[in-house]
């Protein structure tokens, strides 16, 4: 790359996603997949080392290229497609803004539009669910006591799985009312009550692990005595949704994934009648438009339990309908007011051949 593109490049992994925007480390390993990516099938295409690739080859026709090549060679689907086009165009942008030659350009690539991708609404548990999974955890060891109040943590608070990972103890209040603050999407904070129950079910695993002489700052560590991953925590809620899946089938057709849990709050939270605005708080989303997808779901579930009852005067048998059985969900409402990284890619080596060497950025 020449010293402009690789400038470019540089300051905005370490300046402008981390300092300007507070990216989270996984939004920068995914941008920085999608960049490597990029600058490898540039490097294919027009025969070239990384380092002889100028700022003037980044235009709209090469982009619509490598969207092509991502969804007809790589076989991705059109939101991961439209997920690269978003980081592209986030750095064309910053690109632009420090290289004024380059705004024609980004314009053209601004301009290229995502995909229309199939609208499926999330997926949720139902609180039996809920329950039949935390039920299946066996408490008797430190790793299940902390399991225990790592998921029941996640479904009171609807928590990104990092924001779980990232918990120190002086996050947590316990004294009444009991709060946790989690610090999210560009370093921004949130205070979330906590019931009475998972105040419990932490303070049992913290006590356990004094005994077992553990000390950290952390909140959930691993079994090394280290904090514990995002995949790590994905791995466990895995485990404990198969085995609740022995005596609870329904888990069979659900993938359990910790943010399975964040969905699951959230439409329970909207079907008790919490304000959309406190949901969007309650779960940290910076755009509304991401909470209401779940008024939607709602919708669909309480006209498919209306499907469950008789018409009036028709005799026949009434079915109670699962979202009215909303067990400790109540007690929520009640408090609401207060990547393996991508595949390498040949590079052109000064030879003539191929290397299959990871682009460095």
């Amino acid at each position: 790359m020449n010293p402009s593109l690789s400038r470019l490049i540089t300051s905005f992994f370490t300046s402008y996603l981390t300092n300007e925007r507070g990216a989270s480390q996984n939004t920068i390993a995914a941008y920085s997949d999608t960049l490597r990516l990029f600058i490898k099938h540039l490097c294919k295409q027009q025969n070239k080392l990384p380092e002889k690739l100028s700022v003037q080859m980044l235009d709209s026709k090469e982009v619509l290229d490598f969207l092509d090549h991502l969804e007809h060679d790589r076989g991705n689907s059109q939101s991961t497609r439209n997920q690269r086009l978003a980081a592209i165009k986030s750095f064309l942008h910053y690109a632009a803004r420090e290289n004024p030659e380059l705004m024609l350009p980004n314009e053209c690539i601004q301009a290229i539009r995502s995909k229309k991708t199939d609208h499926k609404p999330p997926p949720s548990l139902s609180v039996e669910q809920v329950r039949a999974i935390l039920d299946s955890i066996d408490t008797s060891t430190l790793i299940g006591l902390r399991d225990k109040a790592l998921i029941q943590l996640l479904y009171n608070t609807g928590a990104r799985v990092q924001e779980i990972a990232d918990l120190c103890i002086g996050d947590l209040r316990f004294e009444n009312p009991a709060t946790v603050t989690l610090t999210g999407k560009g370093k921004k904070t949130r205070t979330i009550p906590l019931w009475d129950e998972t105040v419990q079910h932490i303070q049992a695993y913290l006590l356990a692990r004094e005994h077992a002489g553990v000390h950290s700052d952390h909140l959930f560590l691993n079994n090394k005595r280290e904090p514990i991953t995002r995949f790590g925590i994905g791995r466990r809620i895995e485990l404990h949704g198969k085995n609740a899946a022995e005596k609870s089938p329904s888990l069979n057709d659900l993938k359990i994934t910790p943010h399975l849990f964040r969905h699951t709050t959230a439409l329970h939270l909207i079907e008790t009648g919490s304000d959309i605005t406190i949901v969007k708080e309650w779960l940290g989303h910076a755009d509304i438009k991401t909470t209401s997808q779940y008024i939607e779901v709602s919708v669909e579930r309480k006209r498919k339990a209306l499907e469950k009852l008789p018409p009036p005067g028709s005799g026949g048998p009434v079915e109670m309908p699962e979202w009215k059985e909303l067990g400790i969900i109540e007690f929520l409402t009640s408090l609401s007011h207060n990547r393996k990284l991508c595949c390498d890619l040949p590079v052109p080596t000064s030879t003539g051949g191929y290397s299959s060497a990871r682009f460095a950025t």
